[in-house]
């Protein structure tokens, strides 16, 4: 690994930082430490910094701004990847949107409105970066990102850059190319509006932002819905059908206001966590016959 750092250090690839942390990288405030953080200067760094990890077999994980993840309580071994603000940015040409990998998805549906373009509003309240968010194709209140993506830049495994078109994709619910078929950095992504009327569209937003803070546990350490919905289902009424709410593993709580949560009361770890959702899934499972599967990715060692 020694060679490898040396090696990045020499490129001057930008930050890199020995047994980090990740906790406070994460919404949900859990996570053992990297061995090694990179924050590359640039996105012809983060190109450069994949490419030479690729050239000596070195394992590597990317982290956005960490709200869609559980990392394992002995953290994670290799070489994790932190989008800095080299990615993030924002261009507006006429209806389209042009925003870096690391830009806030939410901030992104507030500038869309102050520009008088909607298609964007279901983004108010889905936490994350926008490269988290083509890569889940995130959705919220009946629409998600398949519907307004033109396309998308990667950074493959192999540290070659790639654009990809909407239909190249393979969109389907919370599920792109990107999860099984092609491993990549989403480093910008352009979307396609519409022009909207400008108080019209803050009242979407408005009104999504009320309800989602009456509903979810927004004041508590938690990473937005932990299960996918179950086709014909939504997870969030079977666990509280199955009489969930408020089940505590350790530090970890079904939350009370919305089941499809869980929160971090304090001190929960990465365990804690798993362990109250295979505890989910076994009731869920054993009262409806209905499999709960993970939206949250989990990384790392446990």
């Amino acid at each position: 690994m020694q060679s490898v750092i040396a090696a990045l250090q020499k490129a001057d690839i930008g930050d890199i930082s020995l047994n980090v942390p990740l906790a406070p990288y994460t919404t949900w405030k859990i996570g053992g430490p990297a061995d090694v953080l990179l924050v590359p200067r640039t996105k012809e760094k983060l190109a450069l910094t994949v490419r030479l990890l690729f050239a000596h077999g070195q394992p590597w994980t990317v982290l956005g701004r960490g709200s869609n993840v559980l990392i394992g309580d002995r953290g994670i071994r290799g070489f994790v990847i932190k989008l800095g603000p080299a990615l993030d940015t924002l261009r507006v040409e006429g209806t389209r949107l042009i925003a870096g990998g690391a830009y806030s998805f939410i901030k992104l549906s507030v500038m869309a409105g102050k520009e008088g373009l909607t298609g964007l509003e279901f983004a108010g309240g889905i936490p994350g970066s926008v490269g988290g968010a083509v890569y889940m194709n995130a959705g919220a209140h009946g629409s998600d990102v398949s519907r307004i993506l033109k396309r998308a830049e990667l950074v493959l495994e192999n540290g070659e850059l790639l654009t990809l078109e909407r239909e190249q994709l393979e969109y389907a619910y919370r599920h792109s190319v990107l999860h099984d078929k092609l491993r990549g950095i989403v480093t910008e992504a352009v979307f396609e509006l519409e022009h909207g009327d400008r108080k019209e569209i803050a009242a979407a937003l408005a009104a999504f932002k009320d309800r989602r803070l009456r509903t979810q546990p927004l004041q508590l350490a938690c990473a937005g819905s932990v299960f996918r919905n179950p086709e014909g289902h939504f997870a969030a009424k079977l666990i509280e059908e199955a009489g969930l709410k408020g089940y505590r593993v350790g530090g970890a709580e079904v939350s009370p206001l919305h089941a499809n949560f869980i929160v971090n009361t304090g001190q929960a770890t990465a365990h804690d966590v798993v362990s109250l959702m295979e505890e989910v899934q076994r009731v869920v499972m054993e009262k409806f016959g209905v499999q709960l599967n993970p939206e949250v990715l989990v990384v790392g060692e446990r």
